[in-house]
């Protein structure tokens, strides 16, 4: 019983089809009526553009108490020393440390997602700071290893290099050979 009522519907559309078909390879004339869907299809509106401001980041709600806000340690120093300091210590102090723009559960660029994953998958129990909440020492850890770009991989206080080397050293087996000689595998 389906199938005859169902039977004139897909008929009425192969013709539909057919004919749109035949117009938009050229053998037929494409008549603006042709465009437009059946009667029995039901569109939806378009969507109107607005130009009302978007809602405000939690972090700018007044209503908000201050203890919500995010923290960030300030680091100033004009000559850079204290900055070249706190670096070292934690390059000495820690293991692995990456220096990388976001977080390990939410990196903010690909590179240092990549570094991320690699440090994952090789099961590596490792430090960050991500360098977008601290600008200087962004600046400073740039200064401190003279390599111009982030992410930035230091194993036992020495600098190992950015995504382009970790990746060629992951693939070569270099890197997980340096790992393990810190015994630091999970």
């Amino acid at each position: 019983m389906t199938t005859r009522l169902a039977l004139p519907l897909l008929r009425q559309a192969a013709r539909r089809s057919s004919a749109a078909h035949t117009a938009v390879r050229g053998v037929g004339a494409l008549a603006p009526t042709n465009l437009l869907p059946p009667s029995n299809i039901v569109t939806a509106p378009p969507r109107p553009y607005s130009t009302t401001p978007s809602p405000r980041m939690a972090g700018d709600n007044d209503d908000s108490h201050s203890d919500f806000a995010p923290k960030r340690k300030s680091v100033d120093d004009a000559d850079g020393a204290a900055i070249q300091d706190m670096i070292r210590d934690h390059v000495t102090s820690n293991h692995i440390m990456l220096y990388m723009k976001g977080t390990p559960s939410m990196p903010m660029c690909g590179f240092s997602a990549t570094v991320v994953g690699i440090l994952q998958k090789e099961g590596i129990n490792f430090s960050s700071v991500n360098v977008l909440d601290y600008p200087t020492v962004r600046e400073g850890v740039k200064k401190f290893s003279e390599w111009p770009t982030i992410p930035q991989l230091y194993v036992d206080g020495e600098f190992i290099g950015g995504c382009d080397i970790i990746t060629s050293m992951s693939e070569s087996g270099e890197l997980s050979e340096l790992l393990k000689e810190g015994g630091e595998e999970k």
